[in-house]
C-alpha cells in the first residue's frame, strides 16, 4: 500500500487518498489494508456498554480513519434482541443501530464488515446437537441481515459467523458443518438479490483458526461455489505461551517468529496464490490489555508487531486489529509508541534490539553493556540521547550486530543511580522507528515475610528499580505446583502478578485453588534484569504462610 502521511504537529496519520476502483477481490481486500474492530462493543453481552466501552460514535469513527485505517470489522452478537424461536425475529432497533454505525463508516470511506459473533458460543454451537433448529434459526438471521443490507454499497462485507465451534461432533464432522454453514450463508445472502448478489463475502474456517487442514476444507468449500468474490478468514493472536506469558516464553525469540511465519506463509500458498484473498479478521496478542499491564513486555510486544505487519506485507494478507489499542474514551493510543509501530509495520521494516532495557547496577561498579541489534534489513546509523548523537568508540561500540554501551557513557546517562529509568537513549536506523533503549538503574528485589489467604495473598516486594519477568512454582518433590502444572512457569496475571503502587506481588486465588494443601511451594521470580529471587509459601485451607527462607 502507499506510504501515509503523518501530521508534523499532531502525529495522526492524514487520511489516505482515494484508491483507484478495485478490479477483483484481490485488490479490493488489498485496499481494506489496515483494518480496525470496536469490540466489545455491538458484540457485548446483553448490550452496547455491557463491557465497559462506550457506544460507537462517529467521532470515533472519523479517528480511526484519520489514523490510516481503511477498513472496519465490526462484530454483532444479534441473539441479544432476537427471538429465541421460530421465526427469530431480530428486534428492529439493534438492526436499525448496526445500520447505522455501517452508515457512519461507509461515510467514512471505511471498507465495512459485519458479523454473526458470540451467536457462535451461544446458540451456533449447538448445530450437531439441535441441527434442524439451530439451522432454522441461522437461516433467518442471515435472511433478516441480508434484506436490511442489500442496498448497501459494495465496501460493506458480510463476514459468516465469528470462531464457529460445534460440541457434540468430532473434527471430521466440525468441517462438515462448517462447510455447510458457508454454504447457506453464500445462498441465503446471494439469493437475497440487490447488491448482495455481487458483494464480497467473508468466509471463515473453522473456528477461525490456520491449521492446514481446516484452511484446505475452506479451500475446498470456495473452490466448489466457484464464485470470484468471496475472501477467507482467520484469526491470528501470536504464538500462544508467548502471547500470555506462560511456560517461560517472555521474549519474542526465534519460536514466536516461526508462528507467524508458518501461518502467514501457509495462507498465501492455500488461498492468495489461488486468487482469494484472507483477511485476518482478528489481530493481536492475547496478553494485551491496557487493564492487566506488564504480561507482555513492551518492547518484546513491539518486536513481534514489527514481524507481523511484515509477515502481512510479503504474503499478501490484510491485517484487522482487535481493539486493545485506542482510548475509546479520548480516541487517543494507550501506548503512542506501540501505535506507532504498528502504523511503520504497514509499509517498512524498523529496526530492534535483543531488549529496550538495560540494567545498570545501583550499588556495583558500572560496567560496558551489550545488546544485539535486529536490523530486519535497516542499517544502524546510530545513538542517541535527547535528540543529540552520542559517539561511537567512546560512547558504544558496534562489532557486526553486537551494541556494546561503554561503563563511561552509562555512567554518565544514569547520574546519580535512582531506582528505576534515569535515561531513555534510541538507536537510530535507515527507516522505520527508532528503538528506544531504557537505561535503568536497579539491585536484586527484596522480598519479605507475609501471611494472608488464598483470596487475598500479596508478598512486600521491594522491586528496586528491577522489572518483574516471570514466575516458577514447584513443589519440594520437584513437581510443578498451581495452575498448567505441566510447566513450572506460571500465566503472568492469572497466577501472579506486580503491584507496583502497593510495593507487592500478588498471588491469586486462580493460583492458590491449584496448590496441594499443605505442600510448601518454592516460587522463583525471575526479573528482566538476569535477577532471581526464591520465595517459599504454604497453603493451609484458606491461609497462606510465604517465608523467604
Amino acid at each position: 500500500m502507499a506510504a501515509t502521511n503523518v501530521d508534523a504537529a499532531t502525529g495522526v496519520a492524514e487520511r489516505p487518498a482515494t484508491r483507484p476502483v478495485p478490479k477483483n477481490a484481490i485488490d479490493a481486500v488489498a485496499a481494506m489494508q489496515p483494518g480496525w474492530g470496536p469490540s466489545n462493543t455491538l458484540d457485548a453481552i446483553p448490550d452496547e456498554t455491557a463491557w465497559g466501552n462506550p457506544p460507537i460514535s462517529e467521532a470515533l469513527l472519523d479517528s480511526v480513519r484519520a489514523r490510516g485505517f481503511n477498513s472496519i470489522r465490526i462484530p454483532v452478537t444479534w441473539s441479544n434482541q432476537q427471538q429465541a424461536s421460530a421465526p427469530y425475529t431480530i428486534a428492529p432497533a439493534l438492526l436499525d443501530r448496526v445500520e447505522e454505525v455501517v452508515d457512519w463508516a461507509l461515510a467514512d470511506g471505511f471498507y465495512v464488515i459485519v458479523d454473526i459473533h458470540h451467536d457462535s458460543w451461544q446458540w451456533v454451537k449447538d448445530l450437531a446437537v439441535d441441527h434442524d433448529n439451530v439451522r432454522a434459526r441461522f437461516d433467518a438471521t442471515w435472511e433478516q441481515i441480508a434484506e436490511r443490507f442489500r442496498g448497501k454499497s459494495d465496501k460493506l462485507v458480510l463476514e459468516n459467523v465469528n470462531e464457529a465451534f460445534f460440541d457434540g461432533a468430532t473434527d471430521a464432522e466440525q468441517l462438515d458443518l462448517m462447510d455447510e454453514l458457508n454454504r447457506s450463508f453464500h445462498n441465503i445472502v446471494r439469493g437475497s438479490g440487490g447488491n448482495n448478489a455481487s458483494r464480497y463475502l467473508l468466509m471463515p474456517t473453522l473456528g477461525d483458526a490456520g491449521t492446514p487442514e481446516r484452511m484446505d476444507s475452506l479451500l475446498a468449500t470456495m473452490q466448489s461455489l466457484n464464485d470470484s468474490r468471496l475472501i477467507a478468514s482467520v484469526h491470528f493472536y501470536g504464538f500462544w505461551p508467548f502471547s500470555v506469558n506462560i511456560a517461560g516464553f517472555t521474549r519474542f525469540n526465534d519460536e514466536v517468529q516461526q508462528d507467524i511465519d508458518t501461518l502467514f506463509t501457509g495462507l498465501n500458498n492455500t488461498f492468495v496464490d489461488r486468487g482469494i484473498p484472507v483477511i485476518v479478521g482478528e489481530t493481536g496478542l492475547l496478553g494485551l490489555d491496557y487493564t492487566k499491564p506488564g504480561v507482555v513486555e513492551r518492547g518484546e510486544m513491539l518486536k513481534f508487531f514489527e514481524a507481523v505487519g511484515y509477515a502481512a506485507r510479503v504474503n499478501g494478507l490484510t491485517l484487522n486489529y482487535w481493539d486493545s489499542y485506542i482510548n475509546r474514551q479520548t480516541f487517543e493510543p494507550h501506548d503512542p509508541d506501540l501505535f506507532a509501530q504498528i502504523q511503520s509495520s504497514w509499509t517498512e521494516r524498523s529496526g530492534t534490539a535483543s531488549s529496550d532495557m538495560v540494567f545498570v547496577s545501583r550499588t556495583d561498579p558500572i560496567t560496558d553493556q551489550t545488546l544485539t541489534l535486529n536490523l530486519n534489513g535497516t542499517t544502524f546509523q546510530g545513538l542517541s540521547h535527547n535528540g543529540s548523537p552520542l559517539a561511537e568508540g567512546t560512547d558504544y561500540t558496534l562489532s557486526g550486530n553486537q551494541l556494546t554501551l561503554t561503563a563511561a557513557a552509562l555512567t554518565r546517562l544514569v547520574g546519580n543511580r535512582d531506582y528505576g529509568v534515569n535515561a531513555t537513549i534510541q538507536a537510530n536506523f535507515s527507516q522505520g522507528l527508532p528503538w528506544k533503549i531504557f537505561i535503568r538503574s536497579s539491585d536484586t528485589p527484596v522480598l519479605s515475610n507475609a501471611t494472608g489467604t488464598t483470596d487475598s495473598f500479596a508478598i512486600p516486594t521491594q522491586s528496586r528499580g528491577d522489572v518483574l519477568a516471570t514466575m516458577e512454582a514447584v513443589y519440594d518433590d520437584g513437581s510443578y505446583a498451581g495452575p498448567a502444572n505441566w510447566t513450572s512457569y506460571k500465566e503472568y496475571w492469572s497466577s501472579f502478578r506486580p503491584d507496583h503502587s502497593n510495593n507487592t506481588t500478588l498471588l491469586t486465588s486462580t493460583f492458590f485453588n491449584e496448590v496441594n494443601d499443605g505442600a510448601r511451594v518454592t516460587l522463583t521470580f525471575h526479573y528482566w534484569s538476569g535477577a532471581t529471587v526464591t520465595y517459599h509459601v504454604t497453603k493451609s485451607g484458606t491461609s497462606v504462610t510465604g517465608t523467604t527462607t
